[in-house]
């Protein structure tokens, strides 16, 4: 099996599922398109990071996937620097906002995709607990600027729907997929 992906959470979390994985990034522009929703910007991307790798892996199963978080219809992706991350968790702090999850599993012409939508509610949060959360540098590189892996799970106070789908990808829809794929060997 092939991860289309960098993130190092996604090959943690299909490799902890007991998957033998090979890890090749897809090179895809990451840009949210003014007229496109949430849910198919991260459809789209999961399809054409699997696109991009299957070539490559033509009798392999791909896996692709792209995570956003959703504020008030406003897509934070990951943030460009600390302070667009203070920012993030800014708006974020005291609110329920949506993470959705595109997922694309592939091998030839066969694919199954779906998107993830888990509900996260942030604790209050101060600028200073902001700070010195950004100051870890664990809002690097995560959708929304936060890991519900982390330190940043003390940020949280609840989440509504698939843990796996906040940390990057929602296992039981992955497993779905790819259980179609066993059942056709």
């Amino acid at each position: 099996m092939v991860l289309a992906s960098r993130s190092p959470r996604r090959s943690v979390l299909l490799r902890d599922a007991g998957y033998d994985i090979e890890v090749s990034p897809a090179d895809v522009e990451e840009h949210h398109r003014s007229d496109e929703s949430p849910r198919a910007y991260v459809s789209r991307l999961a399809v054409d990071k699997v696109v991009a790798v299957a070539q490559r892996y033509p009798e392999q199963i791909v896996i692709g996937a792209d995570t956003v978080v959703v504020l008030d219809d406003v897509v934070f992706g990951k943030p460009l620097d600390r302070a667009e991350a203070v920012g993030m968790l800014t708006k974020l702090a005291g609110r329920t906002h949506t993470v959705l999850t595109g997922v694309v599993v592939m091998r030839a012409s066969t694919v199954f995709k779906g998107v993830e939508s888990t509900e996260v509610t942030f604790v209050e949060l101060t600028s200073a607990r902001i700070d010195w959360y950004v100051s870890r540098g664990e809002s690097d590189d995560k959708a929304g600027a936060y890991a519900a892996q982390g330190v940043g799970s003390r940020l949280i106070e609840r989440i509504n729907g698939s843990y796996t789908n906040v940390v990057g990808l929602p296992m039981a829809m992955v497993d779905r997929f790819v259980q179609k794929f066993e059942r056709n060997l």
